[in-house]
């Protein structure tokens, strides 16, 4: 505890743009998770096991082709900040 006389505890600074990165790779790896996951897990409980390994080779596709947008993306702002 303080007093009127006395300063505030000092906190900590905070680091709202690595916080940020964070969230949208955290964020951008949940959506992948998901694609793949739950897009893999429909398929294969709808149509057998045969046309989810079909299924899956396009759904990792479509999460490379989001990852690599992603990459793109977060390298453009990199370097747009540096």
């Amino acid at each position: 505890m303080y007093t009127m006389t006395s300063q505030p505890p000092s906190r900590p600074p905070t680091d709202f743009r690595g916080f940020r990165r964070r969230t949208d790779r955290n964020l951008a790896i949940a959506v992948v998770v998901f694609l793949v996951g739950a897009g893999g897990a429909s398929i294969a409980l709808v149509y057998g096991g045969g046309p989810a390994a079909l299924g899956l080779v396009c759904l990792l596709f479509g999460a490379g082709l989001f990852g690599l947008v992603w990459l793109i993306l977060s390298l453009l702002e990199h370097w747009i900040h540096r």
